[in-house]
């Protein structure tokens, strides 16, 4: 019996040395595999198997990226915790990887190993497995189809891609707040112009230079491009759909009136029947009229325009025995009640306050019941300018109006004043833009933008003055009225006034290019 206890227990000890020189064998086999094989050529399979815990069963999938050339490198990998319960790297004889399984249910957990860096993604292939789950499981459904891996780097998940689209759009918000659309030049485009003189019915006598009697169309050729961004060519149908059921208002004096013009010419465009557009007190557009409401009846929304030469309110007052004019500096135009409720407000005024009651400011600038013996045009403009502020601030609300104030508009006379034998006529070109000279800012342009940055209702401003500046071409000049037969054109020239179709046509793609980005930002 001691023999036979003694024989046993030896027995025991070999088949124990025997199986644990086979696991040393098998550990030294596979430490050496392990070490040897990244220097072996091949192909690394990354495989994930994702479920969801929430779910009654779980729904297999299987994702492969394939790699070549590699080299030993730490890589990180990050996965969203709400798709994958768990994830494999394995090992294979051929030497693919191998490595732990990690819980991700808890929240997103970085996974670390030691593998081969990707020099070049050949490709990403994704295959479902079959549904193994719920009948609510949409088969064949891929949790991260959306994301495409293009990061040679990294490999990352849904957070990650979504980092990455963050940061396009950020990056996207960057250049156009770094472009300037007011920097850049003109180019002769034989696209335009937007619509034809002869077709529209919305110009007046003032502004229809073809039909005065120009016969060069040039003027009507030339396109505003910015130098490093681009705005979209005038869609009059979209414009009528983005100001569906609401009201385009045009304040200001005819500069404005120039630019109201040209809009209802562009959107006459999207109309097939004229007379779904109608002015809602069946008024003819001339010159005597300052107020206009056009309805476009298949979009029930209305283009309007209101005439107040400065914003404030002209007035009278009594100056010894007599009443002279006045301006109510502290006081806005009397029409402001129209203004009100408007989706969009484009504002302007410069051109009346170069008249000689505006520059010498003797007994004309008026503030309650104190009219000024003599006040400087640039105060009075500002002071007006502030009033107007106030009205905005009080009656505008900018969750529902967009404002925009353009800013002035340059005349071209040579040779003296508009009345003083001023002229324009023999321009037939843009001016040569080429010299890099930097045009100085007109005085009322930083008045105004000084006080609509005090402002508490977001405006836009136009700025429009320099890329017109260089369009000496685009005035009336002798065409501004129809000569009669038989007589001398007048000797008065309109170098302040664009043709339409011509420069406003610009001013109002400028103006859509802002409504549309506001629009696709919401």
């Amino acid at each position: 019996m001691e023999r036979q206890r003694s024989l046993s227990l030896k027995s025991r000890r070999l088949l124990c040395f025997a199986v644990s020189s086979s696991f040393l064998f098998c550990f030294l086999f596979y430490y050496c595999l392990l070490n040897i094989a990244p220097l072996l050529p091949r192909k690394t399979h990354f495989q994930f198997s994702p479920c969801n815990k929430t779910k009654e069963a779980s729904f297999g999938e299987t994702f492969f990226w394939e790699a070549t050339n590699l080299s030993q490198q730490t890589f990180n990998l990050t996965l969203p915790a709400k798709d994958v319960v768990f994830a494999n790297i394995h090992v294979e004889e051929n030497g693919n990887l191998s490595g732990e399984v990690l819980d991700l249910r808890n929240g997103e957990k970085e996974m670390r190993g030691n593998v081969s860096s990707l020099e070049m993604i050949e490709s990403v292939k994704q295959s479902n497995a079959a549904n193994l789950g719920s009948p609510n499981l949409e088969k064949g459904s891929n949790i991260l189809e959306r994301n495409q891996y293009s990061n040679t780097s990294k490999i990352g998940g849904e957070n990650n891609e979504k980092k990455r689209d963050l940061d396009v759009n950020k990056n996207k918000r960057e250049v156009e707040r770094e472009c300037n659309i007011y920097n850049g030049r003109w180019v002769f485009d034989e696209r335009y112009p937007l619509y034809g003189s002869k077709s529209c019915s919305f110009i007046d006598e003032g502004f229809s230079c073809e039909a005065n009697g120009r016969t060069d169309r040039d003027y009507m050729k030339w396109r505003w491009r910015p130098n490093h961004c681009d705005i979209p060519r005038f869609n009059p149908v979209t414009m009528l759909e983005l100001i569906k059921g609401k009201r385009l208002v045009f304040v200001g004096d005819s500069i404005n009136r120039n630019q109201w013009e040209s809009m209802m010419c562009i959107l006459q465009q999207a109309v097939l029947d004229p007379k779904r557009i109608y002015e809602a007190r069946g008024r003819r557009i001339t010159k005597e009229k300052g107020q206009y409401n056009f309805k476009f009846a298949d979009y029930n929304c209305s283009i309007e325009y209101y005439v107040t030469h400065f914003l404030v309110h002209e007035s009278k007052a009594r100056v010894g025995t007599k009443r002279v004019k006045t301006l109510r500096i502290d006081t806005v135009d009397k029409g402001a009640s129209k203004w009100r409720g408007a989706d969009i407000l484009v504002f302007n005024t410069a051109h009346w306050w170069s008249h000689h009651k505006t520059k010498s400011g003797v007994n004309y600038y008026q503030e309650g019941n104190l009219l000024h013996p003599h006040l400087d045009v640039t105060t009075a403009f500002h002071k007006s300018l502030k009033t107007w502020a106030w009205w905005v601030d009080r009656y505008v609300n900018p969750a529902k109006t967009q404002v925009f104030f353009r800013s002035s508009s340059p005349s071209h006379f040579s040779g003296g004043e508009w009345n003083a034998g001023g002229h324009c006529k023999e321009s037939k070109q843009p001016l040569n833009f080429t010299s890099g000279k930097q045009v100085p800012v007109p005085e009322m342009n930083l008045i105004v933008q000084q006080v609509i940055d005090q402002m508490a209702t977001p405006v836009t401003v136009l700025n429009i003055t320099n890329l017109s500046g260089l369009r000496i071409d685009g005035h009336p000049s002798i065409y501004g009225r129809k000569p009669a037969i038989g007589a001398q054109p007048s000797g008065i020239q309109d170098c302040s006034h664009w043709c339409l179709p011509g420069v406003p046509d610009t001013w109002n793609e400028l103006l859509y290019y802002y409504i549309v980005s506001r629009q696709r930002s919401r």
